[in-house]
């Protein structure tokens, strides 16, 4: 026989009473505009979805659903009957206490991975996860926590989620129309809370799928992890949840873009800050806390998925090229070479030589003008896709960094630019002794273009004469300076 002592829990939707080995669930009578549970009805209803949906992930656990009946003998109420688990088994307490999670996760990850790739889909629950869907979601959870702010939430910080949430859905169209084409899309758990996953001995148990929507509960399986990794960086475990989001992306085989694992974790903080607004409302302690730390996450993860154009420039020598797959390499971002495009456009290989005088043979204008179309165009598709891009180029001609501002601009990314800068004896030593690649550059090419090169004001120089540590650090201060 359990001998756990009796005790009750709430949530804005509900109560769960413990007593023995079970847990009862009530839902209470309340309308929150995305959940109606006035009725009677309505909540019988949602006591026997949920009974079906969680058993899909925790069979042992959900039990059944029982009446409350009044005096005359009718049902007035409804229990959604469990067993009970061990409360220091949950994985929010074990996160929180720093104990040791790793194994846990790593098996949640599976279950989590295994259930999307065999989740029912279809056009309806494809709906739900379009780019348009995801907007309005996000709008309707800006209204709802919008009368809040200066309340539970910093109204700045509120605004500014507000406005890098709307920026990245504007230019990823594209991004979220591949999801769905990749079947990405599912009928998921929709509400992966920490506090309700339970870490016992014979593998986890995950608990209270959302039952009251299916729309809500049809997501990208991205977002459904993204939702269990924002609560552990809730709760101090960002080591942890970084781990989590690799294990499920390997099990799941799933190529997404940073960015928009960081804008998933970003909504789902968010979500949990509305939440948490709303239990403000109803007078619950901490809750003004806690909504004005989940926008700091949802903040945080906005700035750091931002998808981003990046030019790094400069003259032969001076180290821009070892300089931008460093900065890719630490981005998690795309590298496209002009040096390697313009071979390619030609039909050679990036590392053949294809060495000629200043202005002529594949250095021409006309050829040097289709390599940096070609950059624009490839780098445009790649933003509408999520990911950020990083250009390695000379970027002396004032109109060609234009074409990339007005990329840019058009496909609502950042755009950073880099001037990277050595001394011309040292420059000119680089370029004598490396070794041969995709740049025909010598110290003759080198001295032309840097005579005919456009002032470029608008960049921020970086000092590459020394380490590329050093240089790699002023780089990604300029590029990431919010997300830090």
């Amino acid at each position: 026989m359990d001998d756990s002592p009796a005790a009750v829990a709430e949530t804005h939707t509900g109560i769960v009473f413990f007593a023995g080995d079970r847990a009862y669930k009530m839902k209470k009578p309340v309308d929150l505009g995305f959940v109606d549970f006035r009725t009677r009805e309505a909540r019988e209803r949602a006591c026997h979805e949920e009974l079906r949906l969680n058993r899909r992930f925790s069979p042992d656990v959900y039990l059944g659903v029982a009446d409350v009946c009044g005096p005359g003998g009718e049902p007035c109420d409804h229990l959604l009957v469990m067993r009970r688990l061990p409360a220091g088994r949950r994985l929010s307490t074990l996160a929180a206490a720093g104990a040791p999670v790793d194994d846990a996760l790593r098996a949640i990850a599976r279950l989590l991975a295994a259930w999307h790739a065999r989740a029912p889909r279809g056009p309806g629950i494809a709906a739900a996860g379009t780019r348009d869907a995801l907007r309005a979601r996000w709008t309707a959870g800006f209204d709802q926590v919008r009368p809040f702010h200066g309340r539970a939430v910093d109204g700045a910080e509120a605004t500014e989620t507000e406005r890098l949430a709307l920026r990245f859905l504007a230019g990823r169209a594209d991004l979220f129309a591949a999801r769905i084409a990749g079947g990405r899309v599912v009928d998921g758990h929709g509400d992966l809370l920490a506090a309700d996953v339970f870490c016992l001995d014979d593998g986890p148990r995950v608990l209270d799928c959302l039952e009251f929507d299916a729309a809500l509960r049809s997501v990208d399986g991205l977002d459904d992890a993204a939702f269990l990794a924002m609560d552990l960086e809730r709760l101090g475990a960002t080591a942890a949840a970084r781990r989590f989001a690799a294990r499920y992306a390997e099990f799941a085989a799933d190529p997404a873009p940073p960015s928009l694992w960081h804008h998933y974790v970003a909504y789902r903080a968010f979500v949990r800050a509305k939440v948490a607004c709303l239990r403000h409302a109803q007078g619950a302690a901490g809750a003004a806390a806690e909504a004005a730390g989940l926008t700091g996450v949802a903040l945080r993860h906005l700035r750091a998925g931002a998808v981003g154009l990046v030019l790094v420039g400069g003259l032969p020598g001076t180290g821009k090229s070892t300089l931008a797959g460093a900065l890719a390499d630490r981005l998690g971002a795309v590298l496209l070479s002009s040096d390697r495009v313009r071979k390619e456009l030609a039909g050679i290989d990036p590392d053949t030589s294809a060495a000629a005088f200043y202005g002529t043979g594949l250095y021409t204008a006309d050829r040097t003008g289709r390599t940096y179309t070609e950059l624009a165009a490839r780098a445009r598709r790649l933003l509408r896709l999520g990911e950020t891009v990083v250009l390695d180029a000379s970027w002396t001609a004032a109109g060609h960094r234009a074409l990339l501002r007005d990329v840019t601009e058009q496909e609502h990314a950042d755009l950073t630019e880099l001037d990277c800068r050595a001394p011309a004896r040292l420059a000119a030593e680089r370029v004598r002794t490396r070794p041969h690649g995709a740049s025909d550059a010598d110290p003759a090419i080198a001295a032309a273009m840097a005579a005919r090169a456009d002032p470029w004001s608008e960049a921020t120089p970086v000092d590459t004469s020394g380490a590329l540590a050093t240089a790699l650090a002023q780089a990604l201060a300029a590029t990431r300076p919010a997300a830090g």
